[in-house]
């Protein structure tokens, strides 16, 4: 369990990288179509080739590279090849390997797609994670919602976290006004799975008003 000594983005790194190994190749994540091969090659093209990302975020002709890219990784590499490298991260000549940027550009995107291998299996159940963590994630609410726009819903959203007194200073996030607004409840890691268009899996509580 990670605790607030160690940086989430290398706990959840290490913790991902263990379940990819445990699984095998052929799992299924939430990620449709996505083995747990897929979802390895992705995440070492992300660490290793961010010439291969725009496609992902603008589609059109840069997601034709991208695809190509992922196949080409996904069969150059054995399986075990690709999971030592999602667990070694990004290299250090890289800006993602230096810590604030591994902070603020990896901690989400590892913490989701950790989530994504771990309840596309049988039994799963939600982490109680420290509250130190739950914090970290909180603050990357804002900047995750910022580059989902596209699958936020219609007028405002409000977020709220479940995991502290309602009222606490900073519990709940006004991410965008208008009407109808739609309220989101639940643990900071929750609301994450939320924004970033997993509402099947994730454990939250909406309100329209």
């Amino acid at each position: 369990m990670p605790t607030s000594a160690v940086p989430v983005s290398r706990s959840e790194r290490a913790a991902l990288a263990d379940l990819l190994e445990q699984l095998g190749p052929d799992q299924p994540t939430c990620c449709e179509g996505w083995t747990t091969q897929d979802m390895a090659t992705h995440l070492v093209l992300r660490d290793r080739r961010p010439d291969a990302m725009p496609g992902l975020a603008l589609g059109g002709p840069f997601a034709a590279w991208t695809e190509r890219a992922h196949a080409h990784a996904r069969s150059a590499r054995p399986y075990g090849v690709l999971v030592a490298e999602v667990r070694s991260g990004p290299p250090r000549w890289l800006p993602t390997s230096w810590p604030v940027l591994d902070r603020l550009l990896n901690t989400a995107e590892l913490v989701i797609h950790h989530e994504d291998v771990r309840r596309a299996q049988p039994g799963w159940a939600p982490r109680e994670l420290p509250r130190a963590v739950q914090d970290q994630l909180w603050r990357t609410v804002p900047f995750l919602a910022r580059g989902r726009a596209a699958a936020r819903p219609e007028g405002g959203l409000v977020v709220c976290r479940s995991d502290v007194p309602d009222g606490a200073p900073g519990s709940a996030r006004r991410l965008c006004k208008g009407a109808p607004t739609t309220t989101v409840t639940g643990a900071p890691l929750e609301v994450l799975l939320w924004l970033s268009g997993r509402p099947e899996v994730a454990c939250v509580d909406l309100t329209v008003e």
